[in-house]
């Protein structure tokens, strides 16, 4: 049975879904944008290794929200904040940022609050969705 998805999930898994593609495609056609990466040995196989790590989570998103699978929304979601959790903190020590403040504020209103908005809800969903199927 397909589950129906709220609006707002699907705005949210959508926000969460752009940058997974955007900053991956700056970093390929310029990676001296990033900070960090023109410190590094070989910035273009730092840019690769990024893009690869990002597109792939991405597609994974679009396919869960097309599939409309609870579970592997979930699973999605929760691996993209435990690498955001890590990716902002590495955007802050590398120091390339002109406005910190503004990048913390972006990181948590435009990802982890909605991120975990978005898992509490699909967390009750799941839970609630086994309880009925074991019964």
């Amino acid at each position: 049975m397909k589950k129906h998805l709220p609006i707002w999930l699907a705005i949210i898994i959508i926000i969460e879904t752009l940058p997974m593609f955007v900053g991956p495609l700056l970093a390929l056609l310029r990676p001296d944008l990033f900070p960090g990466f023109n410190q590094l040995p070989d910035p273009r196989f730092v840019a690769w290794l990024y893009a690869a790590r990002n597109f792939s989570v991405g597609i994974a998103l679009l396919v869960a929200l097309a599939l409309k699978n609870l579970s592997m929304l979930f699973i999605l979601i929760l691996i993209r904040l435990i690498t955001d959790l890590y990716d902002l903190p590495n955007l802050l020590y590398s120091g390339g940022l002109s406005n910190s403040l503004l990048i913390i504020a972006i990181f948590v209103l435009l990802y982890y609050l909605p991120a975990i908005y978005a898992l509490r809800y699909l967390w009750k969903e799941i839970n609630g969705e086994q309880l009925t199927s074991n019964r």
